[in-house]
């Protein structure tokens, strides 16, 4: 098969430039999702702001939150309700629909499924999904819009909160016990 020259255009019009520079910008998007992540559940308020454009719009009005416009209030916002150091949260994201809809601006939807501590014995287990915009500026992927939509949220109580590792204890010795019979 003969190497494509940088600039040939393939079936699709573009160039094998072009479709480089577009999957480089997707996965720097995966990137910035997956800091959203980090950077929210260790509590990193610097720099989980630094992730979204200063006309950031987010609408968490589907998970019991509002709609809050301007990344600072945002970041506020979400630090009033879960930024407690006694209020672990757990954030995972995962099969990313991602599209570039110009050289500065994309879209995306992520599947969500978070954890966060309510009180203590007590944590909210969220599934839905991230709806977002994209913007690059100097160089840079920010989230533009967000909006949280939720299919499932389950109360659980923790196995710990639950006081029975002694019952777990007694449980592995006897099948131990069995195993050395």
């Amino acid at each position: 098969m003969p190497a494509l020259h940088p600039r040939s255009r393939e079936s699709s019009g573009r160039t094998v430039m072009e479709d480089a520079v577009a999957l480089a910008d997707i996965e720097a998007i995966k990137r910035l999702k997956a800091r959203y992540c980090r950077y929210l559940d260790t509590k990193e308020w610097v720099r989980w702001r630094s992730i979204f454009a200063d006309d950031f719009r987010g609408d968490t009005t589907d998970g019991g939150g509002r709609v809050v416009v301007g990344a600072d209030a945002f970041v506020a916002f979400v630090r009033s309700n879960i930024g407690k150091p006694s209020q672990p949260t757990a954030h995972q994201v995962h099969a990313p629909e991602i599209e570039l809809t110009s050289p500065t601006a994309a879209r995306g939807v992520w599947a969500l499924q978070d954890v966060v501590r309510l009180a203590p014995g007590i944590d909210l287990v969220g599934y839905g999904h991230y709806h977002e915009t994209y913007e690059k500026a100097d160089g840079q992927w920010r989230i533009k819009t967000l909006k949280l939509t939720r299919l499932r949220e389950d109360l659980v109580t923790p196995v710990i909160a639950l006081r029975i590792p002694e019952r777990l204890k007694q449980a592995a010795a006897r099948v131990a016990g069995r195993r050395a019979q």
